[in-house]
């Protein structure tokens, strides 16, 4: 029994700050996640600082190369984050694995792709968009490589902050070209080069789209709209299984084993060819297997599409570590090399405690901060299952594949996201499609705007933000650079 000399208003009070204090404690949890995620990215930041110390303690211009190291951790981290969303987002919105299996998948395969293809020879100067002979002097070179840096990991940074995936690839570019263009002027860009690149802003989503449209109107008009869903699976699932296996070979082969071997795109398509036939024998009895005492729905459908979209992501994941890691660390080998040897116009080799920088920060972005954009991409633009998730997949390697034949610079970023929209808009169309000529069996009036704009199957609100920062990044991280570029070289000039 209570204490009869307590007073009750006394005890009111009590469960009142009890339940402040534990509103309290609920709200410093939820702050502290994101602080966290800042502090352990900033220890990863300060070990890449150190790490570069204790390599060139000793060496002219080691302060350079400290700092230098800081910010392609940086920006590791920031690519981690934000390009990563890409490989991960849509078999996680199709429910095919989990957020936790896909953080294990991606920072495993990342890593790897990293660590054992992705240490390929790049230029000094990123993607050819200046001549390192413009800028002069080895110091002007180290200080415009810092500038554009810093600008193309600020700005990701900054997308991944909105919810905006964006092209890591086109941010560098940007930089470089802001900071090229405070260095020597607008005569020293390569205005061919970036007229490709622009023109990829427009051809990777639309190809991926298209692509990733096309396989879906082809599941469903096979598979989906069948009587006998299921032995229409029976047919087409394994050569679907087989096509995909035929085309992340030619992937793989083409953008993903540089390093150990040299292929051609010829070679490469023999390659997937004979993967997609030996796939496609394989799943054969293992896609009669599954799919026995599924019932005739869409839902069963989608457990034969499930293993594949996992494999798929790994795969992917693999190929973007073992490619866009050089967005990260690629400069700061430049930097690297310039502020040791002097040498800034020949093309430069990626040191391993570089590559380890790079891969070991994508990892810790994946992990602390990715999950936003995977959710972004996975669900919160169209809503996706396992075989619009298969298609957005399957888009991503064949674009690239096709990209590669016709020599045009295309972003991992657009064409995967290109694949969700494409997917979405099919589906807004196909629906209608379907509706009006419901309607019109039936004798009644075709749907009205508004019913339309209700049944609008893509977020226009993320349509619009997602186009917009694709359409400004170079231009943004330029100006970025630019800035920084003439900040660092007055800073630099007072201190001398």
């Amino acid at each position: 029994m209570p204490d009869q000399n307590i007073d009750p208003s006394h005890l009111e009070t009590l469960d009142r700050d009890l339940g402040r204090l534990s509103t309290l404690e609920q709200a410093t949890i939820y702050v502290s996640r994101p602080l966290i995620g800042l502090g352990v990215g900033l220890v990863f930041v300060v070990f890449a600082a150190l790490l570069a110390a204790l390599l060139f303690g000793q060496a002219n211009n080691a302060f350079v190369v400290v700092v230098a190291a800081a910010f392609g951790a940086y920006m590791a981290l920031n690519i981690g984050a934000n390009d990563v969303a890409n490989n991960m987002g849509p078999a996680v919105g199709a429910n095919a694995m989990t957020m936790g299996v896909a953080i294990a998948i991606a920072v495993v395969f990342e890593s790897a792709g990293a660590l054992l293809a992705g240490g390929d020879v790049v230029s000094t100067i990123a993607k050819g968009i200046i001549a390192p002979e413009n800028l002069g002097t080895s110091s002007a070179f180290v200080t415009a490589m810092m500038a554009a840096l810093l600008a193309s990991a600020l700005w990701v940074n900054l997308a991944t902050w909105i919810g905006a995936p964006v092209s890591t690839t086109h941010s560098v570019v940007g930089g470089v070209m802001g900071a090229g263009i405070a260095a020597a002027g607008f005569a020293a860009v390569s205005w061919g080069q970036m007229g490709a690149i622009a023109a990829s802003w427009v051809i990777s989503p639309l190809l991926g789209g298209l692509i990733a449209a096309g396989f879906l109107w082809f599941i469903k008009a096979n598979i989906i709209y069948r009587d006998d869903k299921i032995a229409a699976a029976r047919r087409w699932v394994p050569v679907l299984v087989g096509i995909m296996g035929g085309a992340f070979a030619t992937y793989l082969a083409v953008k993903g084993v540089k390093k150990i071997v040299k292929i051609d795109l010829g070679d490469a398509l023999l390659i997937g060819l004979a993967a997609a036939v030996v796939i496609w024998l394989i799943m054969i009895p293992i896609i009669r297997r599954q799919s026995q005492g599924l019932e005739n729905r869409n839902k069963s459908l989608k457990v034969l599409f499930g293993i594949p979209l996992i494999v798929s992501a790994a795969l992917l994941s693999f190929a973007h570590g073992a490619n866009d890691v050089a967005n990260a660390v690629g400069p700061l080998a430049a930097i690297v090399q310039a502020s040791t040897t002097g040498d800034f116009t020949h093309a430069v080799g990626i040191p391993t405690w570089v590559m380890v920088i790079g891969a070991l920060g994508i990892s810790f972005g994946l992990f602390l901060f990715g999950p936003k954009l995977i959710r972004m991409v996975g669900g919160q633009i169209t809503k996706l299952n396992p075989m619009r998730a298969y298609c957005v997949a399957l888009s991503a390697a064949i674009t690239v594949i096709v990209a590669s034949w016709l020599g045009l610079p295309v972003s991992s970023t657009h064409i995967a996201v290109g694949g969700v929209f494409g997917v979405g808009f099919f589906r807004e169309w196909d629906t209608e499609r379907r509706m009006r000529k419901m309607k019109a069996d039936m004798g009644q009036p075709i749907l009205a705007p508004e019913e339309r704009r209700r049944r609008k199957l893509v977020r226009r609100s993320h349509f619009m933000t997602i186009i917009a920062a694709w359409l400004i990044t170079v231009p943004a991280a330029a100006l970025l650079s630019g800035g920084i570029f003439l900040v660092i070289q007055g800073v630099m000039g007072a201190i001398i």
